[in-house]
C-alpha cells in the first residue's frame, strides 16, 4: 500500500515539474492599462515607451508582455521597465492560471 502511494506522489510530482517547463514568449513590453500595446488612448508620452512607464509610475499599472494576443504579467517589474515599448523574448516559466511568467532573463529582439 505504501509503495502505491509513493508511486502516485511521484507522478503527480513529475506532472507538475512537466507544467513548470521554462519556455520563451516574444512580443512587447507594455503596461496593464494598455495591455495591447495601444498607448494612443492614454497619450502620456512622446513614445510607448515613456508611456507605459508613466501609466506605470501615475496609475500603478505593472509591465506586461503583449505577444499580439494576450498580455502576461511579468514577475520582474524592474527590468521590465528597462525595455518598455520595446519589443523583447522573455525567458521564464508561466502560470497558466494567473497568466503570469516567473522571469528568468529579458532581451531585446534585434
Amino acid at each position: 500500500m505504501a509503495t502505491w502511494r509513493l508511486v502516485l506522489c511521484l507522478l503527480a510530482v513529475a506532472t507538475l515539474s512537466a507544467n513548470q517547463r521554462s519556455q520563451t514568449f516574444t512580443g512587447t513590453i507594455t503596461d496593464s492599462m494598455c495591455d495591447d500595446a495601444n498607448h494612443s488612448r492614454m497619450k502620456m508620452g512622446a513614445t510607448d515607451g515613456e508611456c507605459a512607464i508613466a501609466c506605470a509610475d501615475v496609475h500603478e499599472a505593472a509591465f506586461v508582455l503583449f505577444d499580439g494576443k494576450t498580455a502576461y504579467g511579468l514577475s520582474d517589474q524592474k527590468t521590465s521597465e528597462k525595455f518598455a515599448g520595446q519589443r523583447v523574448t522573455v525567458s521564464g516559466t508561466l502560470d497558466p492560471k494567473t497568466k503570469t511568467i516567473a522571469v528568468e532573463s529579458i532581451r531585446a529582439v534585434r
